[in-house]
């Protein structure tokens, strides 16, 4: 398969830490690769790179055969097809849900406010929330706002999706709605990097797991393969933890 984003020999420091180190990741058109690794590991500034939202100190990052561009109007471009979904919802308070959508194919796409507000009504429909279109933020559940926050990234017609921590703010009984848009958006090919520990997400939607440990990319592998038998001794510490846990959920108390 062609990669759609290739990522080689990337660095990043924040004054003398080193964040990222020697990290070389590619993936290819419609896949699904989920980076998952413990706190600081570097995961949230990957995207970040990916996304120029941070300068590179080495390394390079192609998107769709072209280096990512380091000008303001090179990256502007950019995000015109690599959309991106944050742990914060950073929706507009002041807008609804329909303007929050529609605001970006206007002002950036130059289309106009009708087939903004088309655009808009479908993706409302598409993650679930075509009966929200009229109502602000602040009078949506944490679950919803998400979703409108992933249709506004859908609005520019992506070829690329990252997902940060997309759940890591929500209650438990929200997190599903959330993840079950994402399980969609794979199966209709959307290409997407998923920064996340929901696990079953990526045991179940993933085509790769990409394990992170102290800025590297440590090893990448089919979910199959990471999760029955990962090969370094950092990730068999992260597997053993993280099933520990789903364990403990599961098992209850009593």
């Amino acid at each position: 398969m062609t990669a759609l984003l290739e990522i080689d020999r990337l660095s990043k420091s924040f004054g003398t830490l080193p964040v990222l180190k020697d990290v070389s990741l590619n993936v290819a058109a419609g896949e699904v690769v989920t980076v998952c690794g413990a706190s600081g590991s570097g995961k949230s500034t990957l995207l970040r790179c990916i996304n120029g939202l941070e300068p590179i100190d080495g390394g390079s990052i192609r998107f769709n055969g072209t280096e990512v561009p380091r000008s303001r109007s090179g990256l502007r471009e950019l995000r015109r097809h690599v959309g991106m979904v944050f742990q914060s919802f950073n929706l507009f308070p002041h807008l609804t849900a329909l303007q929050n959508i529609s605001l970006g194919p206007r002002k950036i796409l130059g289309r106009s406010t009708a087939e903004a507000r088309d655009t808009a009504l479908r993706l409302l429909e598409r993650v679930g929330l075509a009966d929200k279109a009229d109502a602000f933020p602040d009078f949506l559940s944490g679950g919803q706002q998400q979703r409108v926050a992933i249709a506004r990234a859908l609005a520019m017609q992506p070829s690329l999706m990252l997902f940060d921590e997309p759940t890591s703010a929500l209650d438990p009984e929200m997190v599903a709605e959330v993840l079950d848009v994402m399980r969609g958006l794979a199966d209709q090919g959307m290409t997407m990097v998923v920064v996340s520990h929901e696990m079953n997400f990526a045991r179940e939607v993933a085509d790769r797991v990409a394990f992170m440990h102290a800025g590297a990319i440590v090893e990448a592998a089919a979910p199959g393969d990471f999760f029955r038998a990962p090969q370094s001794e950092e990730a068999r510490r992260f597997v053993r933890t993280v099933l520990g846990q789903r364990m403990s959920i599961e098992g209850g108390v009593g």
